[in-house]
């Protein structure tokens, strides 16, 4: 139970705190600078803007692999050891999700402009990565101990 509730408070915060700084960027927040444009952009494909030739598919297909995602992970048992890093992804995801649905493409508003033009991308982006990142580290690193030992 503890596990879950780690799992589900990391997602809904995750969400919360990404859509909460989207509406910042909807309601006309800008901050220009020298190499990082804080503005908003929408992106109708997903990273790189890729598949943005599937248009209103785009949302459905990620519906059902976030979901086909979720029920992995619960069926394998990853959340026992990967509770946080999950609920970041998850959270991550159904903030990008969302603005599919809800705004036609998703919120994105931190723009790298120095020396090159980089993706643009928000907080649920990093979140992503960063539960990636983590799940990587984790599994290489810190393996689970065998119980034949």
């Amino acid at each position: 139970m503890r596990i879950f509730a780690v799992f589900l408070l990391a997602a809904i915060g995750t969400f919360i705190v990404d859509q909460g700084i989207k509406t910042l960027f909807l309601e006309g927040y800008y901050r220009p600078g020298s190499c990082i444009d804080l503005s908003l952009h929408f992106n109708k494909g997903v990273a790189f803007s890729l598949f943005a030739f599937l248009g209103p598919y785009l949302k459905w297909i990620q519906l059902l692999l976030v979901g086909a995602i979720l029920y992995f992970v619960l069926r394998e048992g990853y959340l026992k050891r990967y509770a946080f890093p999950i609920g970041l992804l998850i959270g991550g995801a159904l903030g990008n999700l969302y603005d599919r649905f809800v705004h036609d493409g998703v919120v994105d508003y931190v723009a790298w402009h120095c020396g090159f033009h980089f993706a643009v991308f928000n907080f649920a982006d990093v979140a992503i990565d960063l539960a990636v990142v983590w799940i990587i580290v984790a599994a290489y690193f810190f393996p689970e101990k065998s119980s034949r030992t």
